[in-house]
């Protein structure tokens, strides 16, 4: 591989390029291009003087995911078995909100005129029971023309279970003369659940034509050692996320998550809680010793079931815009105000964000932005805050406060949503911030929910594109089998699953991956017999002697009693989808701890600044992180200033830099006297 590998993560307001070359991390830093995200990755890999030609460059992409979220997606069709056009409007009887009378679902990507049924039918067995004729295709083709659609989505009902339906559909769609982007269930999402498939094939159809451009575009100029980031945490070749996009909706988050659970399992703590606040949402995750996916995901309204890291998104970032509402309560997002015009304190924004409120606190400093790259407007932040304030018969600094303690509830309540409401404790856990703005409020998030501590990564604005550079490359499959009681046997899992392992490993070969060098893993997706969902568990071993079911159901037992406080014994179990991950590890920085230097950190003091906290204005030390080397303790209030991020160190917290230079931060314990 090369030893030049770089790391980008496209966000709403920086473009984060993480280089490592043999080993050594540089960081850069750059504002986005929202227009055309390709012109800011260029620039900034002009800035790093990277080789194009000796180099691999691996993207967290957001491009997938602002065409879904901002409905700029391409023209999308629908073609599926008749009588099951309207499946997209029906969906499920779920609701987002069970008490909103005026609730209003999203607008289906594939509108009623778009939506085309076959007569073409397929049993539960995989049985053909009404062939697809050449007629019918025909006529669906003269459709399809005259309806000028820029992708198709096609999903057939078991298929599957046998695709030979879609594969000669599509084999006659990519004839089309306007080539639109064409994709098929059975490649996609090979599961059960016709809704939950079909609006995953929708959304790949519906983002394709977009990335498409995108990654074609980008590899004219990066080459084609160009990889992009999974939702599930591993990269993939820049083709196959063109085919697949659906794949990346989470790409840029879900390199934040790689990037932390490396930081946290090299300082000894594997059990964390990230979280990666940046200038448009906050993104948390739970890993308890591990980095959790899941394949129920909803995006903008859209249920999206291929593998993905669990991860809640907020909006609150340090661009969400703060406003009083007609009630004349403070609000806090979830609009942002994102690079362009970007907050106020940039210069050209005209809405107070959270990142105004942090300078007007003195927990930025004008003059320290970016290094001292970029400095922020404060007049025109301090005047704005001043309007706003006014709205609520406050003062701008009591206003700034009320921002923080807003934007931070919010944070809060989706850091519980995913430890307390899913089974786990967060005062078993490290808190590890990132992203711009998560160090500024990592510490009073803690202190709310009882994290005993916060890691700050050594470069914590870049994380995610340090994530997206050690991502190993990963491959998912996956395929529903119904196998409970007799048909629940080892020699049928190990068919199943040696055919799964021959299929990835000839797309291996194609794409020009070594496929030999790849690690399988195996999963089941489990449920109680006529259960409606399903926890996913590891394959137990399918060589020993031991009750096969007994032991998949052991598994799946205690899964179900972390997830939801209780699990029954007594009740039999079946096998509904079996999973495969193949997983090419990469190279990682090998980071030798570096030697003690003692507790004191007066040479890395800038300066004595005054700051608001809760507990009103205090004097507060300034630092540069950079100055700081392992042992050195510092104590709150301070701030540390470095190049990707501020971090704020609020009273009564004390901090000490460890081997691998992240900050450890714990809260004073005062002795009882």
């Amino acid at each position: 591989m090369p030893t030049t590998v770089v790391g980008i993560d496209v966000g709403g307001t920086f473009t984060d390029i993480a280089v490592l070359r043999d080993g050594v991390l540089s960081v850069h830093k750059l504002p986005s291009t929202p227009a055309d995200p390709s012109v800011g990755i260029t620039a900034g890999v002009r800035d790093t003087g990277v080789e194009v030609d000796g180099a691999d460059f691996i993207h967290g992409s957001t491009v997938a995911t602002n065409a879904l979220l901002e409905g700029k997606g391409g023209r999308t069709a629908l073609v599926t078995t008749m009588g099951f056009e309207d499946v997209l409007e029906i969906g499920r009887q779920n609701r987002a909100d069970l008490y909103d009378l005026s609730m209003e679902r999203p607008e289906p990507l594939a509108p009623w005129q778009l939506r085309f049924g076959l007569p073409e039918r397929i049993d539960y067995t995989g049985t053909i029971l009404d062939d697809l004729t050449p007629e019918s295709i025909d006529a669906l083709v003269d459709l399809l023309g005259a309806a000028e659609v820029d992708g198709v989505a096609v999903s057939f009902l078991f298929s599957f279970l046998n695709p030979v339906h879609e594969e000669i559909l599509a084999e006659r769609l990519a004839r089309l003369p306007n080539r639109p982007f064409i994709s098929i269930s059975s490649r996609i999402l090979p599961e059960f659940r016709e809704y939950e498939r079909t609006s995953t094939v929708v959304v790949n159809s519906y983002v394709g034509p977009v990335m498409a451009r995108y990654l074609t575009q980008l590899e004219s100029v990066l080459g084609h050692g160009l990889r992009v980031m999974q939702s599930s945490g591993g990269s993939i070749t820049a083709s196959l996320a063109a085919d697949q996009p659906v794949r990346t909706i989470l790409s840029g988050p879900a390199g934040g998550v790689v990037g932390a659970f490396y930081t946290g399992v090299q300082a000894g703590y594997p059990d964390i809680i990230t979280l990666d606040m940046g200038g448009t949402s906050t993104d948390v995750s739970l890993c308890p010793g591990r980095i959790k996916e899941t394949t129920s995901a909803n995006l903008g309204g859209y249920p999206v079931s291929v593998p993905m890291i669990e991860i809640h998104t907020v909006g609150a970032g340090g661009g969400s815009i703060a406003r009083v509402d007609a009630g004349g309560a403070l609000v806090v997002g979830p609009q942002s105000a994102g690079a362009d015009p970007g907050p106020a304190c940039y210069g050209t924004g005209d809405r107070i964000t959270v990142t105004d409120a942090n300078l007007t606190l003195g927990r930025l400093r004008s003059d320290g932005f970016l290094g001292g790259r970029m400095t922020l407007d404060q007049g025109r932040s301090q005047s704005l805050m001043t309007d706003l304030a006014s709205g609520i018969s406050a003062s701008a600094t009591d206003t700034a406060l009320g921002i923080i303690r807003v934007v931070n509830s919010n944070m809060e309540r989706a850091i519980r949503a995913i430890s307390l409401e899913r089974g786990y404790d967060p005062r078993e856990f490290t808190l590890v911030p990132f992203g711009g703005a998560g160090p500024m409020h990592a510490c009073e998030l803690a202190a709310e929910l009882g994290i005993p501590r916060v890691l700050v990564p050594g470069h914590p604005g870049i994380l995610s594109a340090l994530g997206v550079a050690i991502a190993d490359v990963v491959k998912d499959y996956s395929r529903t089998v119904m196998l409970r009681g007799e048909d629940l046997d080892k020699a049928r899992l190990e068919e199943e699953f040696h055919g799964m392992e021959q299929l990835a490993r000839a797309e291996l070969v194609e794409e020009g991956l070594p496929a030999d060098a790849m690690v399988p893993r195996r999963f089941l997706d489990v449920r109680y017999v006529g259960q409606s969902f399903e926890l996913t568990v590891d394959c137990p071993s399918l060589t020993g002697r031991g009750d096969l079911t007994r032991s998949i159901a052991s598994e799946f037992y205690a899964a179900h009693l972390q997830r939801f406080g209780y699990a029954d014994r007594a009740l039999p179990v079946e096998v509904v989808n079996l999973r495969l991950k193949l997983e090419l590890a990469v190279d990682k920085p090998i980071l030798e701890p570096a030697p003690d230097s003692g507790g004191d950190a007066s040479h890395a003091r800038v300066d004595t600044v005054e700051v608001v906290f809760a507990q009103g204005a205090m004097d507060t030390t300034l630092y540069d992180r950079d100055r700081l080397q392992t042992g050195n303790r510092i104590a709150g209030p301070a701030l540390l200033l470095q190049l990707d991020t501020t971090i704020v160190v609020p009273p009564r917290w004390a901090g000490e830099v460890d081997p691998y230079g992240n900050l450890l931060l714990e809260p004073v314990v005062e002795a009882v006297r």
